[in-house]
């Protein structure tokens, strides 16, 4: 009989308790979340591969005849040329002074024969034309004429060569040290000239990938030590076949320098934009739950979250595209959706 009173007595203290207003039950808890509000916006999908940029245009300038050194002037500076220094196109680099062969290519010989001739020929034209010599004449004055003019213009291609001359604006990237007059035989490195406000870098892409890399494709390049400069480019040309040996294939990117940041020989990092939708909702990977080989995610209405399936379209590293389940002006949950159930009450702290 007193245990049967003490079972009842417990009940009707866990009834009490149930009654207090002290205690709340489970489904009233409020859980503190994070949310955003859903907006149209862009997403890309690329690849991210590197390679080491070159160039555009550079050239290694040698010497074509043989003479006695003599460093040319940096007309900015009134100085011999140094290794940086900006250059024009045309500008005289390197002199080899040579007087032997000057004198051996009677510049001013072959000058006042091509004026001679030029004044006989002339003169053989007028006369041809009233009648006073005959065509054999004329043609022969005028052979005279050109012979004289090529021989006159191999002299200047001769005297030329006696000067290292810049091919196309550019800067100095090297100048091979000769001591102030030294004969310097032909075919000497007389300087390493390079243009790199625009650059060109060769990829070697996964084999999966060809077909999806085309020619116009948007390049993103970066370099580690500008983390937040990006430099536009864009695929010049792809390989069409893959190279048997490492299931890969080749792409060549045009790089923008126009401010020469990037230097020739600065390994990089390049995204190429294969695929770009505009106007779509976007959502971070990182509120995405995977269900069963389901995407989705907690949204919140009127005070309480509710989970929804979602479709999901091209993909960043870092987001993804919403085709279904999502709407523009829906509240994503984006902090505190770990704990949270379909039916949660929430409290939003941001």
């Amino acid at each position: 009989m007193l245990k049967r009173l003490c079972v009842v007595a417990l009940w009707m203290l866990m009834i009490a308790a149930c009654d207090s207003p002290n205690i709340r039950v489970e489904q009233d808890i409020e859980v503190p979340v994070e949310v955003e509000e859903l907006t149209m916006k862009s997403i890309e999908k690329f690849v991210e591969t590197t390679g080491t940029v070159e160039a555009k245009m550079e050239v290694l300038l040698k010497s074509e005849s043989s003479g006695y050194y003599r460093l040319g002037k940096n007309p900015e500076t009134s100085s011999p040329f140094v290794l940086g220094d900006f250059v024009k196109k045309g500008q005289v680099l390197v002199y080899l002074d040579n007087p032997e062969q000057v004198n051996t290519i009677k510049i001013e010989s072959h000058k006042l024969n091509l004026e001679n001739t030029q004044r006989e020929h002339e003169k053989q034209n007028s006369l041809y034309e009233k009648g006073g010599v005959t065509l054999r004449e004329l043609k022969t004055a005028e052979r005279s004429y050109v012979d004289a003019k090529y021989a006159y213009e191999n002299a200047l291609i001769q005297l030329e060569k006696l000067k290292v001359q810049a091919p196309f604006e550019g800067i100095l990237v090297d100048i091979p040290y000769y001591t102030a007059g030294v004969n310097v035989p032909a075919n000497s490195d007389m300087s390493h000239l390079m243009d790199y406000r625009a650059l060109t870098m060769e990829v070697n892409l996964p084999g999966k990938l060809l077909g999806t890399i085309e020619v116009g494709q948007v390049v993103r390049v970066m370099n580690y030590t500008m983390p937040d400069k990006k430099f536009l480019s864009v695929i010049t040309q792809v390989a069409p076949a893959l190279d048997p040996d490492t299931r890969t294939f080749k792409a060549k990117v045009h790089i923008a320098n126009p401010d020469w940041l990037l230097r020739p020989g600065m390994f990089v990092k390049a995204e190429i934009v294969t695929e770009y939708r505009d106007n779509t909702v976007v959502v971070s990977k990182d509120v995405v739950l995977a269900r069963r080989n389901l995407k989705t995610v907690f949204i919140i209405d009127r005070g309480v979250a509710r989970e929804r399936r979602i479709e999901t379209g091209l993909e960043s590293p870092d987001e993804l595209e919403v085709l279904e389940g999502l709407s523009v002006g829906d509240q994503l949950v984006v902090e505190g959706f770990e704990t949270l159930r379909s039916g949660s009450r929430v409290k939003i702290t941001q």
